[in-house]
């Protein structure tokens, strides 16, 4: 087993793309940029289906095109990064206390927050995460 990859706070982790039909752009990336991707099967209540995992030419897992319905429902056709922060619950009060909104919070099965995703004062969208 690999020893997972570790980030230092403020890094850009990945990106994913959130579009209406994420299978359309497959090709226009993998041909464009130089990537591979991967299915990876999702389930909501409108049924199953695939979004993708981006990998890089070394086989690293570099972000994703989803398909804007389930958990992504709500964002508009959009690249979001993810970037690491040491404490999301207390990044989230200082995004609000400066003038920010908190669009989505993604909680983990023990109940704690895995990523959020927060528009800055400027209305630029960007997710916040956590090392797990």
């Amino acid at each position: 087993m690999s020893e997972q990859k570790r980030y230092p706070v403020g890094a850009i982790i990945s990106a994913d793309l959130t579009v209406p039909n994420a299978d359309a752009l497959l090709g226009f990336y993998q041909t464009v940029i130089g990537w591979d991707t991967e299915a990876l099967t999702m389930q909501d209540e409108q049924g199953t289906y695939a979004d993708h995992v981006v990998k890089d030419q070394t086989g690293q897992w570099v972000g994703g095109i989803c398909h804007q319905r389930g958990v992504n429902a709500d964002l508009p056709p959009v690249w979001l990064v993810y970037i690491q922060v040491a404490d999301i619950a207390k990044s989230l009060e200082q995004c609000v206390a400066l003038g920010g909104e908190v669009l989505k919070r993604s909680y983990l099965e023990d109940g704690s927050l895995q990523y959020a995703v927060i528009k800055d004062p400027a209305g630029a969208v960007l997710a916040l995460t956590r090392e797990s």
